[in-house]
């Protein structure tokens, strides 16, 4: 199958998904919200969504390799320990705007959301800056 293919199915299913989840939960679809809401000290009462969803998003990957062959996810570029820092500062990232690129990006320009298109143009802009500096800087 074309990769095109696969990225316009996993971008349709993506937007369809987020809608559906806003139209029948008034949820929105931004994964820092969703896991934030399973963990102390602010954990939701409306666990088994969360964790449903966050199933959903480990098994996708092992549903296409099921049907195709290939999961189309490949192996960690990087060490462990660049990883885990990188995890920390989207973690503290996240917190600081008020959500991730999934809430934002998707569902937030979605929602013509002000903040959310000034927060992705922001996310966009330091993964940029970050891509930059890592590879031509350091």
């Amino acid at each position: 199958m074309h990769p095109y293919i696969l990225a316009l199915t996993g971008g349709g299913l993506i937007g369809l998904s987020s809608a559906l989840l806003m139209m029948f939960s008034g949820r929105i679809a931004g994964i820092s919200g969703i896991v934030g809401g399973l963990l102390p000290p602010n954990a939701a009462d409306d666990r088994a969504w969360r964790v449903a969803f966050i199933v959903g998003l480990i098994a996708a990957p092992l549903l296409l390799a099921v049907f195709t062959g290939d999961s189309h996810v490949g192996p960690p570029t990087v060490g462990l320990a660049t990883l885990i820092v990188a995890g920390l500062l989207v973690g503290i990232g996240t917190t600081l705007g008020g959500g991730c690129t999934s809430g934002h990006g998707i569902c937030g320009i979605a929602r013509i959301s002000p903040r959310s298109v000034v927060a992705t143009v922001v996310f966009v802009l330091a993964g940029m800056l970050t891509v930059f500096v890592t590879r031509h800087v350091l």
